[in-house]
């Protein structure tokens, strides 16, 4: 069975971050590395796939900042300690044989979202996108076979999300998660949404009429209090759409034969491991190489 995993790093990092106390060695604090590579290894060793990427945020202006200057204006710049072990990251996942992706202009989201989509095109069995943000819900499509690994305490914890499970959780179906959010907008990453419009009602709408543009295709049927409100909030409203969807279409190239070249037990993972000091790691890896190793041998006969 051929099964994609698709990382979103810079989540997936953070979340290491913050759920580690800090650890140093001798290359500097390590905490969030130690707890991707531990992440990767519970993936890799629950998940069993034959395909792996990893999908990175660039430091450059997204086009989501050039159409909205005050997106996610509010949060706050990222602690020196987890911007130095970025690269440390980078040179782990590296030395695995796994494929980093990042786009100048675009988030990390946008990518995987490109990735997802040319997967589905080529013929994957089975997509599964690992972060611990709630927003790639919307690309959970289980005719595509697109499910996401949604992180959801500490490093530890996790569930995939297939359709159903999304509309238990949310409410809604991932298809309109879109839709939802251009109504109410989003706190975190500082847009608008129709303003007066708050979750039960943006859920009341999307229900009885599916879209936002059929929304407002119907904006004649509402009550004249709030069709005001949707349409003093229309521009801001297909604003936020656009700063909300995720992009499918980002412009990179993939050769799907690279991403199942990666292996668990390579020499360069145990040089890179003994060049961080990571000991306990390196145990770990040479004993899920020899479980692939085993499992191979054992499907040739």
């Amino acid at each position: 069975m051929s099964r994609l995993v698709l990382i979103d790093g810079h989540a997936v990092l953070y979340r290491a971050y913050h759920a580690l106390p800090p650890l140093t060695s001798k290359v500097g604090q390590v905490n969030a590395v130690y707890g991707f590579v531990s992440i990767l290894f519970r993936l890799i060793s629950d998940l069993r796939p034959t395909h792996i990427a990893v999908c990175f945020d660039r430091k450059e202006k997204t086009f989501r900042k050039e159409i909205y200057e005050s997106y996610q204006a509010q949060r706050p710049e990222a602690d020196k300690e987890f911007i130095s072990q970025i690269d440390i990251t980078k040179e782990v996942i590296e030395s695995f044989g796994i494929p980093i992706f990042s786009v100048a202009g675009f988030e990390a989201d946008d990518v995987i979202g490109t990735l997802a989509e040319k997967a589905h095109r080529a013929g994957f069995e089975e997509i599964i996108i690992v972060t611990g943000d709630r927003d790639i819900l919307q690309l959970v499509d289980d005719a595509k076979k697109i499910r996401v690994y949604l992180m959801e305490k500490g490093v530890t914890q996790g569930r995939i999300y297939k359709e159903k499970d999304v509309e238990e959780r949310l409410g809604i179906l991932p298809s309109v998660v879109v839709d939802y959010k251009a109504l109410v907008g989003d706190s975190s990453d500082n847009y608008p949404g129709v303003r007066g419009i708050g979750p039960k009602t943006a859920i009341s709408l999307l229900s009885k009429y599916g879209s936002l543009d059929k929304i407002y295709s119907s904006i004649d049927k509402f009550p004249p209090k709030l069709a005001k409100v949707l349409l003093d909030g229309k521009k801001d409203g297909e604003l936020s759409y656009r700063l909300a969807k995720i992009e499918d279409k980002v412009p990179l190239e993939v050769n799907f034969d690279d991403l199942k070249k990666w292996q668990i037990d390579r020499q360069a993972v145990f040089d890179t491991f003994e060049r961080i000091g990571f000991k306990t790691l390196a145990k770990r890896a040479k004993e899920l190489g020899k479980v692939f190793v085993s499992e191979s041998q054992g499907k040739l006969f």
